[in-house]
């Protein structure tokens, strides 16, 4: 635990110190001045009170000096915020571009679908970029109250050794008390984080356009609140009780302090009738005793906000420096060669961790360069997740799949997703322009307005997009208005489902030069005539290209060169069209079961 914390330290003080050295060296050299300027009024003030008491005239020069203390003792703790803050923005800025380089670089899914990786992922995010400053600023706060009690225990040991004896005893229960309120409320952030999470999902619910409409019909306003406010009520609890414990440990801490000064007073007085100390003793006394117990509680409050600080530091630093979720083999190939010969599953076993089922069992299948491919079979059967090992998100549990060849593992990730344009069946309508939506398919092109009208084109989304009203720059939401653009209808434009399902498609056509085409029910939200008319286009483009289709739609696939029936995980048929109706096996009967449903007479009245 110590060395993990002495690791936090060290690496937050590196970050601070390669994102900002001039506000890191202002801030550490405000921390040993604040330590110094309390006990430089103490003593200015015994000297001044001396010669009061003893009728000396020099009183200018220390009396200017008290002065000029006292200033520093108000302005510093100011400039110590400026500086805190310009410390924070200079690291959290650094820090957040660490923390989301690290994700970038995280290639595959299994992280971001491990809820407790993701919940990690989630502290870092919301707590890291502050994480860095927070530990600097806690560690150096905890040093600036320790030089101030250790110059006044030099004081207060000079004038009653007993005094630091008992000033000490007493720090004791207050150090672990802070301590243990550092670690509590890093636990509460991390035991509330899923309920946080819940909350906000709820109330997302309650103000999504996407969800609005079955809100209202279902009236959901009412359960979708309640479930939100039993959620914060869950959290709330937890920060009253936090609230609480601080509450006992200040107010504790307080009172004991408070003694402790109490008991000193009593014999500074006692001991100035006698003789035994001047006024200007009993001044510093006091004051040693009271700068003592404050740079404790400065130095034990930041200690353990320094503590709180370094235990979510962990969580960010656990996801920065998380190995690769995609191991690089020393045998990899520095580039992805064209698609040349196909595709090959060789006894693909998989699934999403060890205690759950296998989702794809022995899966061979061979996908030749320049044909046509299309996947049927149930929902769950394991389509999916072929897709995403294709596009090395997961790699094969067992076996392997090949790139002429070459296995997957052995190609970098990042340009093997280059060579595949994908139409996600759960794609994303990003709250972009419609040109932006198109172009992120092929980010070097987002620039190229030509290509990006011809991919919808091809889409059958052009003669939609370019009568909105500001064209391909239209903003397909009404969420991120300015506003000046708030109050005009035409500034941003709400698509239906299929409309944008035809620009996912556009976009998974951006690729032109992609070596293989995947597209997951592609047809999934058009009407029958929109389904045709797509259907023909793609047909016409996956000619001569090397094409994985997977749909329910039986009409849309037939034509495939070659159609695989997955079931369960496995291949149960494959062949084309004509051979796996004169199999008359699963496939036969989902498209005679589909072909019925269009053919069967109206029942009558």
């Amino acid at each position: 635990m110590i060395r993990q914390a002495g690791g936090s330290l060290i690496e937050a003080t590196r970050m601070a110190w390669a994102a900002s050295r001039r506000w890191l060296i202002a801030r550490v050299l405000l921390t040993v001045v604040g330590g110094m300027v309390p006990i430089a009024v103490a003593w200015l003030m015994k000297v001044v009170l001396d010669r009061l008491a003893a009728g000396d005239d020099r009183l200018t020069g220390p009396v200017l000096l008290l002065a000029g203390a006292g200033a520093a003792a108000v302005l510093l703790p100011e400039l110590g915020r400026y500086v805190d803050a310009e410390l924070q923005r200079s690291v959290g800025l650094a820090a957040r571009h660490r923390l989301f380089a690290a994700v970038g670089r995280m290639l595959g899914l299994r992280r971001f679908e491990d809820p407790a990786f993701h919940d990690r992922l989630s502290i870092a995010a919301e707590t890291g970029p502050a994480g860095p400053p927070e530990v600097v600023s806690g560690f150096l706060g905890a040093a600036q109250g320790l030089i101030t009690m250790l110059a006044f225990l030099t004081t207060l040991a000079a004038i009653n050794p007993w005094m630091v004896l008992v000033v000490a005893v007493a720090a004791v229960p207050t150090l672990r008390a802070e301590l243990r309120l550092g670690r509590q409320r890093a636990a509460l952030l991390w035991e509330y984080g899923h309920a946080a999470r819940r909350e906000f999902f709820y109330a997302q619910l309650m103000t999504s356009v996407t969800a609005a409409k079955e809100v209202r019909l279902y009236g959901l306003g009412g359960l979708f609140g309640a479930r939100m406010l039993t959620e914060l009520r869950g959290i709330q609890a937890g920060q009253r009780r936090m609230d609480r414990r601080e509450l006992l440990v200040q107010s504790v801490q307080g009172l004991l302090g408070a003694v402790v000064a109490g008991l000193g007073l009593i014999w500074a007085v006692a001991a100035a009738r006698s003789g035994a100390l001047t006024i200007g003793d009993v001044s510093v006394f006091v004051a040693a005793v009271a700068g003592v117990q404050g740079g404790l509680s400065t130095a034990f409050v930041n200690a353990g906000r320094l503590h709180e600080a370094m235990l979510l530091f962990g969580h960010y630093r656990f996801v920065v420096e998380a190995p690769p979720d995609l191991p690089a083999r020393a045998t990899a190939l520095p580039a992805v060669p064209p698609l040349r010969h196909g595709i090959e599953f060789d006894d693909v076993w998989f699934r999403y961790g060890d205690d759950l089922p296998w989702v794809l069992r022995g899966v061979s299948l061979h996908i030749p360069a320049g044909s046509s491919v299309a996947l049927v079979g149930r929902n769950g059967a394991g389509k999916s997740s072929l897709v995403k090992l294709l596009c090395r998100f997961y790699d094969p549990t067992r076996g392997s799949i090949r790139w002429d060849g070459v296995d997957l593992r052995d190609l970098p990730p990042a340009e093997l997703r280059a060579r595949i344009g994908v139409l996600f069946q759960d794609f994303m309508a990003y709250d972009l322009s419609a040109a932006d939506n198109i172009g992120l398919g092929e980010v070097a092109a987002l620039d190229e307005p030509a290509r990006i009208r011809a991919a919808a084109q091809l889409a059958g989304v052009d003669d939609i997009l370019s009568t909105l009203p500001r064209g391909y720059d239209t903003l397909l939401t009404r969420v991120y208005m300015n506003a000046e653009d708030r109050d005009d209808p035409t500034t941003g434009v709400v698509l239906s489902g299929g409309q944008w399902q035809r620009v996912a498609l556009a976009r998974a056509l951006m690729r032109e030069d992609a070596d293989l085409l995947v597209l997951d029910e592609p047809s999934a939200g058009l009407d029958a005539e929109a389904e045709y008319e797509i259907s023909r286009r793609l047909a016409a483009h996956r000619a001569g290209r090397t094409s994985l289709l997977i749909s329910h739609r039986m009409n849309t696939v037939r034509d495939a060169d070659l159609i695989v029936v997955l079931s369960d995980g496995t291949i149960t048929e494959r062949g084309n069209h004509q051979e796996l109706i004169d199999l008359d096996g699963t496939y036969a009967r989902l498209f005679r079961r589909q072909a019925a449903g269009y053919q069967d007479p109206q029942p009558a009245t």
